[in-house]
């Protein structure tokens, strides 16, 4: 088989390629390859499943009506186990294969499994997939206890909906606060307090040192502490990795991801990657990072269709921007640029009903984070990619940064 447009993968990166691919060449024959066997869908919206809020079929992004009229062939459950770019092919778990003009790898990313003694030999869950959340919904209506391996976005949204599911939660992270890629100890503290208040008991700054039990059946995880958590359900959310591994011997340059330029190609010819598989420039850096948004998946899946499809419009990357809408609990946790960044900058909180956090760096905002006290995220993203100086007004910026920031926006957009 083969195919102009070859694109392995599914989800935001993989959608928003097609897209820009059709805008400028609406019949070269292209292919979507994904190793789920539903039609796409987005990851941030399995919380809802575990949770009931969303039924599993409501979550698709694309129908087949859509590939049909979008003149993709979409092949699910099809793993990609090869590739050889010398020969533009893509090779098949199934023993079969795609050649290729232009290709982009949009695997995405994996739940990293931590070498815990004894995971292996107990039953546990991760939640990446719709299958995922579709098993740990299911288990949820027999089991009386849950512990919770990791305490980023993945393990808090679980543990939410485990505790209002009226399970006992456990919720363990080796390091000292919640979430701390995007928010600082401060925010952090807000966030656990409404989780203590729901029943979660919180081991921060804890390690499992091991895990005794065995398959299908009730397990005990044993903390660097002397604790002795017994659960029914054992959900591992330490985090993800990127889908790399069929890459092995491809050529394609891989650090902790697909390595990219400022136009998503990789090191060799006619070959592009986007979203979390991809490592990209990071804004504030501008060394190559992984972030796994779906804004950056959107962007770079835009641009690497407008360079497979030899769009004379597309510009370099800007680099990647962290933003975190985070709710919980019916509050709201947001973030920005390097908010939960610690020195190197000046910052400025402000504590009241509702928390805010301001990062600068020679008068220009590089991060934001704020708990209970929404902000614009667009605007405070405009003024940090734009560089804005705010010297003249940083203390009005300081107490009233949205008024600020939107007059700031408002004059410079004229």
């Amino acid at each position: 088989m083969e195919a102009k447009y070859l694109i392995i993968g599914s989800s935001h990166a993989a959608l928003e390629a097609l897209r820009a691919i059709r805008q400028v060449d609406a019949e070269g024959s292209m292919a979507m390859l994904t190793r789920d066997v539903h039609l796409p869908y987005s990851p941030t919206i399995l919380p809802y499943v575990v949770s009931g809020r969303s039924p599993a079929e409501r979550v698709i992004l694309r129908d087949e009506a859509f590939f049909t009229a979008s003149k993709c062939t979409f092949v699910g459950n099809t793993t990609a186990v090869g590739l050889d770019a010398t020969a533009k092919t893509v090779t098949l778990a199934d023993g079969g294969s795609w050649r290729y003009d232009k290709l982009l790898i949009a695997t995405g990313a994996a739940p990293a499994i931590p070498p815990v003694p004894g995971l292996d030999g107990v039953s546990y869950h991760v939640l990446r997939s719709l299958d995922d959340a579709q098993g740990l919904r299911k288990a949820m209506g027999t089991a009386r206890r849950a512990v919770v391996l990791g305490a980023g976005l993945v393990g808090l949204h679980a543990a939410e909906n485990l505790a209002e599911a009226g399970l006992a939660v456990s919720v363990v992270e080796m390091r000292s606060h919640v979430l701390p890629g995007y928010f600082d100890a401060k925010a952090s503290t807000r966030i656990e307090a409404a989780f203590t208040e729901h029943g979660v008991t919180l081991f921060l700054g804890r390690t499992v040192v091991g895990i005794d039990g065995g398959k299908g059946q009730a397990c005990t995880v044993r903390l660097d502490g002397g604790e002795a958590l017994e659960t029914d359900l054992l959900l591992v959310a330490a985090g993800v990795k990127p889908v790399v591994d069929w890459l092995a011997g491809s050529g394609v340059a891989i650090d902790r991801g697909v390595l990219v330029n400022d136009t998503m190609r990789t090191n060799q010819p006619d070959v592009w990657a986007a979203g979390d598989v991809a490592q990209a420039r990071d804004f504030h850096s501008g060394e190559q990072a992984l972030i796994g948004i779906i804004p950056t998946a959107v962007e770079q899946g835009r641009l690497a269709g407008m360079g497979m499809a030899g769009d004379s419009y597309v510009k370099p990357y800007a680099g990647g921007l962290p933003v975190n809408t985070y709710r919980f609990f019916g509050r709201v946790a947001l973030s920005i640029g390097q908010a939960a960044a610690e020195g190197g900058g000046e910052v400025a909180e402000h504590e009241g009903p509702g928390y805010r956090r301001v990062v600068l760096a020679d008068g220009r905002l590089v991060g934001y984070a704020s708990v209970d006290e929404p902000f614009d995220v667009g605007i405070m993203g405009e003024l940090i990619r734009r560089r804005v100086d705010l010297s003249g007004c940083k203390q009005d910026f300081l107490d009233r940064p949205l008024e600020t920031g939107r007059r700031l926006m408002s004059e410079g957009w004229r």
